[in-house]
């Protein structure tokens, strides 16, 4: 098949050009949930893939591709377009250990992301399907492998059919006609696919909420048998045991009030222990992990033993005080991390958490500041794509990952907006451990936008702070209701995979229009979602007066602010100036807010938009978000270069 023009200059990271394809991104998808080696087998690497125009299984394979990278990614070693009115089918066998049929152990198949709407099958029979090309999802197949499996092995096939930017599902910057703040449209699957065996009860997942203010840690174990109601157990600490981690059930002490009690007693399969350390910083993990190394404990390796021993039961909510423990708050500068195991039954699961509350609250002029632990803290950040140019989506390793925010912290910023995309739980993870500071987007949707309106009208009005209401439908690209519903529902879901994160401090709901509606109304659900961490309802423009920042893009126009607010004032989008490097982008184009000849220039016309923001701050900027932390195919107004290799600053 004929490949797509757009991939006749090709650009590779050092990563990529080093790539194992026989290791690719080996290392624990999921930090928040970590069991033993043993339990997690990763199927990334080389599978064969077909282009079709039926929904038919096809009968011969065009080749192979690299996984996770998409098709349209160099590294996958296909550099094909998969085009809305085609499938895109991935095939691999599957080796697994048969005996783990006969104890009774569950068999999960795990995908990170695969975008857009996907159907799993296992030996030809359908196991799941899939809507929404950013959020993970997971399948048991065990009773599939009982009924079909004769040998120690599995056919797991995927079908995918991606409509990118011809309909209303989400698609971040993805676009099918590249240029300027587009970039190409990727598919299929772009995380990390495993397979993990689970014990026949097992836990699921871990809502852990501490509380900063009252030194308090308020955990959910959730497990595969959870029918129970949100009841709530305050439980006391337990007798401390510092050899191993082993105490008596009758030094728990398990209570509650009236509402406690519904029906909930303390069985052999619902008793969880929680073992909590004392928090540490965990800045010095090594990037160069080999294989073998990336399975062990990364976090957990310094401790030997948990101090603090707590019991008490799965599938309801439970409160945990932590004022026997050592308090140390999370900051960028102390990025303090208390790391915790749980058992149930035969499972066991390490996690982690951190104490650390983000706020608005007004300073002694009463001027609203954002506050992280109480204290002002002026959030320096950069606009963060998440593309590369040999992966696009999918970074070429985990160290990629590492490097771009490290370097950031090394130029001075302490915060990233990771912009319209959900990175793998790995990128989140090293934020968490490394201190920086994450603005989280929901992944814009909605039909094709109008740049007359929510582009080059949207930029004059903002230069007189004008706004407009969200309700026509028809200018915000939002007629479908069904796009409208799926948008909601994938909020809900963003905040409900990412909330564990400590290093996440705001949801930005709506990005300069793409797709806005209902802002208000979606800004309520989001608070009561999640209402711990701050809310940029509108980055840039069409403010609805909601959330905690009052958000401003501003490339082109002197820095001010405007009316006194109760809300903090933030520049989530300045700069953006260009620096052509040759021999390190992947087209002749470009684009940006303003042209730099070398790097003198772009030096100075920094410092002096620096300058401009340093006097805002006493009368109440509180953050600033610089564009970008690298070059984007045509868009080469980044601090990095695409392939990571120059720094511009």
């Amino acid at each position: 098949m004929k490949q797509n023009s757009r991939f006749e200059k090709k650009l590779y990271t050092t990563w990529g050009r080093n790539i194992d394809k026989n290791n690719v991104l080996t290392e624990y998808p999921r930090p928040l949930l970590k069991r033993d080696a043993d339990s997690y087998v990763n199927l990334n690497g080389i599978w064969k893939y077909a282009f079709t125009a039926s929904n038919k299984r096809p009968v011969r394979f065009d080749g192979d591709i690299l996984v996770p990278f998409s098709p349209e990614a160099p590294l996958s070693g296909v550099n094909r377009q998969l085009k809305p009115n085609e499938y895109l089918w991935y095939e691999r066998i599957v080796t697994f250990d048969i005996n783990r049929l006969s104890d009774n152990s569950r068999f999960i198949i795990h995908f990170g992301a695969v975008d857009q709407i996907c159907s799993v099958y296992v030996n030809g029979i359908k196991v799941c399907s899939h809507s929404g090309g950013y959020l993970p999802f997971d399948t048991d197949i065990t009773d599939i492998l009982k009924s079909t499996a004769t040998k120690t092995s599995f056919r797991l096939t995927v079908r995918v059919k991606d409509f990118s930017d011809t309909s209303y599902h989400a698609r971040g910057k993805q676009s099918l006609n590249p240029k300027g703040m587009f970039y190409t449209a990727q598919s299929g699957i772009w995380q990390t696919v495993w397979l993990e065996y689970v014990p026949e009860i097992y836990i699921k997942k871990i809502i852990a909420k501490p509380d900063f203010d009252t030194k308090v840690l308020r955990i959910k174990v959730v497990t595969n048998s959870d029918n129970t109601e949100n009841n709530f157990y305050y439980i006391s600490e337990a007798e401390k045991k510092h050899d191993n981690c082993q105490i008596n059930k009758n030094d728990t002490k398990i209570s509650g009030g009236k509402s406690t009690i519904h029906g909930n007693r303390l069985t052999k399969t619902n008793e969880i222990k929680v073992c909590i350390n004392n928090p540490d910083i965990y800045i010095d993990i090594p990037d160069d992990k080999t294989q073998a190394d990336s399975t062990h404990d990364e976090l957990y390796k310094d401790s030997p033993y948990a101090p603090f021993t707590y019991y008490g039961i799965s599938d309801t909510f439970i409160e945990i005080p932590l004022d026997e423990l050592d308090i140390k708050a999370w900051t960028p500068d102390t990025p303090y991390l208390y790391t915790f195991s749980v058992n149930l039954g035969k499972d066991y699961v390490q996690s982690y958490f951190a104490l650390r509350t983000f706020t608005i609250e007004k300073d002694a002029n009463d001027i609203p500041r954002i506050c992280l632990n109480h204290r002002p803290i002026f959030q320096k950040g950069v606009l963060d794509q998440g593309y590369w140019p040999d992966g696009l989506y999918t970074p070429p390793c985990d160290n990629a990952l590492i490097y771009d925010i490290k370097t950031m912290k090394s130029l001075g910023f302490n915060m990233l907006r990771k912009h319209i995309k959900i990175e793998n739980d790995r990128w989140y993870y090293h934020c968490d451990r490394l201190g920086m500071i994450v603005w989280q987007d929901m992944v814009n949707s909605g039909s094709r936008y109008k740049s007359w309106f929510v582009t080059y009208l949207a930029t004059f009005m903002s230069l007189f702070d004008i706004s407009c209401s969200d309700n026509f439908n028809h200018l915000f690209a939002r007629t479908s209701k069904k796009g409208r519903k799926e948008f909601i529902k994938e909020t809900m879901q963003t905040i409900d995979t990412l909330s564990n994160h400590p290093s996440i401090a705001a949801w930005v709901i709506f990005n300069e229009g793409w797709g806005q509606f209902e802002t208000n109304k979606i800004t309520k659900l989001v608070r009561k979602a999640d209402n711990s961490r701050l809310i940029d309802q509108a980055s840039g423009w069409f403010d609805q007066g909601g959330g905690d920042i009052k958000s401003i893009h501003n490339y082109f126009f002197p820095l001010r602010l405007f009316k006194k607010e109760n809300r903090a004032y933030a520049l989530t989008e300045y700069g953006g100036y260009t620096q052509i490097i040759k021999h390190h982008n992947t087209t002749n184009k470009c684009y940006g807010y303003g042209d730099c000849k070398n790097s003198k220039e772009l030096k100075r016309r920094y410092k002096k938009r620096e300058k401009e923001i340093s006097s805002l701050i006493p009368h109440g900027l509180c953050a600033s978000i610089y564009t970008q932390l690298s070059d984007v195919e045509n868009e080469l107004n980044g601090i990095l270069t695409y392939d990571r290799v120059v720094n511009k600053f």
